[in-house]
């Protein structure tokens, strides 16, 4: 589940590791689904052993150690993983860890429950390959309504599902495409093909408030209880949540439509078909403001 808000979390919760020195790194053992480690371990530990940590960034929904030698290693958490400093939840799903010395922590672990996330090590070169600009779209924090518009707007696609290609704007998952959409006043069946200037500009805004805003509460976690921040602790954003996973329940903004939900290319898309026509006439792109 871990979307950009979430991965941004855990980013920001290793963060204080830069500077320190690495230890070793250990493929751990674990009697569930094997994750991908690459490569294999011991040249793993041959690449890193004794590196440095220079930048602790994200590409999409990955977090991304910078060493000084300039290789990264990559964290794709995917559906379940975490990328921890705090005793995991499990000991049991633990897949991966980093020894460290001279910081903060002594080890940052990737726990995985389903064992769907991966672990990979990329020279700078392999890196801008595997997720330059042709791979991942511009990142979901500084999108544009301009910048939305040129990568979509020739598109046929409904503008739900095309918010979830990742080379067109990097981080946005289901649960806040849904999110971002209701804020912007945009049907999710809506053809990208057919929105105006104005609603591009609507999205664009309503995107960077609601990703800014699950940051600020270290992302949602729902109700299996599986994602957790760097600290093993919950998030706290799915308590702001106004459409998804709430079919039934009136909408906390209009408080007249009830939240409807759809399946989109096998994906579950929650609206109010009040607030998202598919006309888009009671979009107000100049009012848009969160719901309390």
């Amino acid at each position: 589940m871990p979307e950009l808000p979430e991965v941004e979390t855990m980013r920001r919760g290793i963060a204080a590791a830069v500077g320190s020195r690495v230890a070793d790194v250990a493929k751990l053992r674990c009697s569930r689904k094997p994750i991908e480690i690459r490569p294999g371990i011991a040249r793993f530990r041959r690449r890193v052993q004794g590196a440095f940590i220079r930048e602790l960034g994200r590409a999409g929904k990955r977090v991304v150690i910078w060493l000084d030698t300039d290789d990264a290693i990559v964290i794709e958490p995917r559906m379940t993983g975490l990328v921890l400093v705090a005793d995991p939840p499990t000991v049991e799903h633990l897949r991966w860890r980093l020894d460290l010395e001279g910081g903060p922590f002594e080890a940052i672990c990737y726990w995985d429950r389903r064992g769907l996330g991966n672990v990979r090590l990329f020279s700078r070169a392999e890196f801008d390959i595997q997720f330059g600009a042709d791979v991942l779209g511009p990142d979901a924090l500084s999108i544009t309504g301009e910048t939305y518009r040129e990568r979509l707007g020739r598109s046929q696609r409904e503008i739900k599902p095309a918010l979830l290609d990742q080379r067109a704007v990097a981080g946005i998952g289901n649960l806040y495409a849904s999110e971002i959409l209701h804020l912007a006043g945009i049907h999710p069946q809506r053809r990208c093909r057919s929105m105006t200037e104005r609603q591009w500009q609507a999205i664009a805004e309503a995107t960077r408030r609601v990703l800014a805003e699950a940051i600020r509460y270290e992302g949602s976690t729902l109700g299996d209880g599986t994602y957790r921040n760097a600290l093993n602790r919950a998030g706290g954003y799915q308590n702001k949540h106004c459409v998804y996973d709430r079919a039934g329940v009136p909408c906390p903004r209009c408080h007249a439509g009830k939240i409807t939900r759809i399946v989109q290319t096998q994906r579950s898309t929650f609206f109010c078909p009040r607030c998202q026509t598919r006309s888009g006439h009671l979009l107000d792109a100049t009012r848009i403001s969160r719901v309390e």
